[in-house]
């Protein structure tokens, strides 16, 4: 097994893959540990050579779509490259991001015009972890051993020829067999026997194409085929599993806030919840990513966010003052948030962010190229300088691809036996001043504990306190929310009292008018007769007439003007039992459609001279004997009518037969 990393990086000069007349060509740079070893442009078959011959680490592209057209093509790809050879995006999977955004994570500059250069850049970014892996096959393996020749027709020797082929193909499956089982690998096999032998033995492995201890092998009578079996849909794996660093902004409280933001100061994740609890949120952050700095919205962090500080290792951020409401909506205007707590925490990381920026954009001048940004920035937060910083990243064999010149440091001079003997006391005298410093900050260390400690103790009788008085706070508002609730009501039964009343006085008069209707009655003599007031001669009239002093069967109706009449409320008349109406004018003076009504609704019509009907205190009263002669009247009118509409009927029939015998007459002469 080697252990040097090495990788190919391309990136396409011209033509495209989708082109059938220009065939891309690629701009290839080799990579050992980092180092550019050499550099070609190839076309793809020369491409895939290279690769078979070296079987290099890593392919590195910023684009899939450079080596394939589609995903069919891809998977051929796939399949060609070499077992151990894994193909690397470097700009991302799923979502990507431009190749520049990679290496800028880096701190790398490159010129974007120049197919080797951004060649140089994919192998770099690459060689430091960035990308993910592009993975087209399941962990199962398919091999074949099959005839490379077909028998054909033959001659005499044909048999033998048969026998020769097929035992070879038997051959070789037993061989490929054994080196399963001496693998201890698990596989499924099925054999078509044949004359001789077997023309087709095929084993599924359960096991990566990497781990399959044939090759691939292509005979004069017998070849053999290893493919993988492909995935549904293709995944992509990233290179390192390292998480993002994190400014993580809290807002703590019965509903739960949190906005989660990375180094460059794009937001990662923004959510609120009511039943999210601190573990739930410890959760979700871990998901999300490393969380670096804690940050809160008010001067005083609230004991809740220091706990979460403290469970991450975190770095604590709390504004000099509390931020206010104008400039947590001017932080917050880009982004889109649901509610306050989303908007509170958003605000208090982006502030956070903003106190570290400036930092971060002067290590960009002052980092190497090749160093990890986000290493660097965290060891800063953590209150590291940027030297230590590097020579730890350094030594943890985080050396950069790309390191810079560093000058040789000047030999020192030989010392004497005397100045040896005083560099010695002078050393000895500054380990003793440095242990008296050590002490001197133990035990500030331990005031420091302990004044922490008394401060724990602080928050937690204000958290206390804060708990009782939003305790008392909330009983006010439900007492508040009682006495709203107790309002509304009460103003909905004013409501139905004042409806109610009305209703009460609206029965009171109609009381009172039935009662002096009754009592007009009572006080009169037979001679007259009440009559009920009809306003006008509407619908809406007669149903308000009805609602009021009502209308009985046997009651005349006075009506005050016939304008507007209708048939329908003639006949509404006649329905309640009404034996007659009275108008205020003669009969010679009546509308002689409304008689026409009247005649044929049998509804007598009166007028109010004929009847004597006079008005008395708001009650119209009429004469009961000309109320009686002018029925009578009426009634004669009214067989006058039924022999006239008779007389009618009889001539409009005859009048029919004369025609019609009449045409019968001159029909058949």
């Amino acid at each position: 097994m080697r252990d040097q990393l090495t990788i190919f990086a391309t990136d396409i000069i011209k033509g495209s893959v989708r082109s059938r007349s220009r065939r891309p060509m690629y701009a290839l740079v080799r990579l050992v540990d980092g180092e550019i070893v050499a550099e070609e442009e190839v076309s793809q078959f020369r491409l895939l050579r290279l690769l078979n011959t070296e079987q290099p680490d890593i392919l590195a592209v910023d684009s899939i779509q450079e080596l394939a057209a589609d995903q069919r093509e891809l998977y051929s790809f796939l399949q060609a490259l070499p077992p151990l050879t894994r193909l690397v995006q470097v700009t991302g999977g799923e979502r990507t991001e431009s190749l520049a955004k990679v290496a800028g994570r880096f701190n790398i500059k490159f010129n974007r015009l120049s197919p080797f250069d951004e060649a140089r850049t994919i192998g770099l970014v690459a060689s430091l972890g960035a990308g993910a892996q592009v993975i087209a096959f399941e962990n199962a393996t398919e091999i074949v051993v099959s005839r490379h020749r077909s028998p054909g027709k033959g001659g005499w020797s044909q048999n033998r020829y048969v026998r020769k082929i097929h035992g070879g193909v038997q051959r070789w499956g037993r061989d490929v067999e054994m080196a399963l089982i001496n693998a201890g690998l698990k596989y499924q096999k099925k054999e078509m026997r044949a004359f001789g032998g077997a023309s087709r033995v095929s084993f599924e492995v359960a096991a990566s194409r990497d781990k399959i201890p044939v090759s691939t092998y292509r005979g004069a009578d017998v070849q053999v085929r290893i493919s993988g079996k492909r995935l549904e849909r293709i995944r992509f794996q990233p290179l390192t599993g390292k998480p993002k660093y994190l400014i993580v902004g809290v807002d703590p409280g019965t509903t739960l806030g949190y906005a989660a933001l990375d180094l460059d100061g794009n937001l990662v994740r923004l959510n609120s919840s009511r039943q999210m609890t601190t573990a739930d949120l410890v959760e979700e952050l871990c998901r999300a990513g490393r969380p670096l700095v804690i940050a809160s919205d008010v001067e005083v962090m609230p004991f809740s966010v220091e706990k979460l500080r403290r469970s991450f290792s975190a770095v604590g951020y709390s504004p000099k003052q509390d931020l206010s409401v104008e400039n947590k909506l001017e932080l917050a205007r880009p982004y889109p948030y649901r509610n306050d707590h989303e908007r509170d925490s958003l605000s208090a990381a982006l502030d956070a962010y903003r106190q570290y920026k400036n930092k971060f954009q002067s290590l960009l001048r002052r980092v190497p190229a090749g160093y990890d940004l986000d290493e660097v920035r965290a060891g800063v937060i953590r209150g590291q300088s940027l030297e230590q910083v590097i020579g730890g990243l350094r030594a943890r064999g985080a050396a950069p691809a790309v390191p810079a010149p560093l000058p040789t440091p000047p030999r020192p001079p030989e010392l004497s036996a005397e100045a040896a003997g005083a560099a010695v006391a002078l050393l000895d005298d500054r380990v003793r001043h440095l242990d008296g410093i050590v002490k001197r900050l133990r035990g500030f260390l331990t005031e420091m504990q302990n004044e922490l400690d008394g401060k724990d103790r602080e928050i937690r009788r204000l958290q206390n306190r804060i708990n009782r008085v939003s305790s008392v706070q909330g009983r006010a508002i439900k007492v508040d929310a009682e006495i709203a609730r107790k309002d509304a009501e009460i103003q909905s039964l004013k409501k139905r009292l004042r409806k109610e009343e009305r209703t009460s006085r609206s029965l009171k008069k109609r009381v009172e008018r039935l009662k002096e209707i009754e009592t007009i009655q009572q006080d009169e003599s037979e001679e007259l007769v009440p009559v009920k007031i009809l306003a006008a001669f509407t619908r809406d009239a007669v149903r308000t007439l009805t609602a009021g002093v009502g209308v009985k069967p046997g009651d005349l109706v006075f009506i005050r003007q016939v304008d507007g009449w209708g048939r329908t409320t003639v006949r509404d008349l006649v329905d309640l039992g009404v034996p007659g109406l009275i108008v205020g004018k003669g009969d010679e003076k009546m509308d002689p459609q409304l008689v026409q009504v009247c005649r044929e609704l049998a509804l007598p019509l009166l007028s109010g001279e004929e009847t004597g009907a006079v008005m008395k205190g708001g009650i119209v009263l009429a004469e009961r004997v000309k109320v009686d002669v002018a029925l009578l009247r009426w009634e004669t009118g009214q067989e006058e009518y039924h022999r006239e509409k008779k007389k009618d009927l009889l001539e409009g029939i005859f009048q029919e037969y004369r025609s019609e015998r009449g045409k019968e007459v001159r029909r058949h002469g």
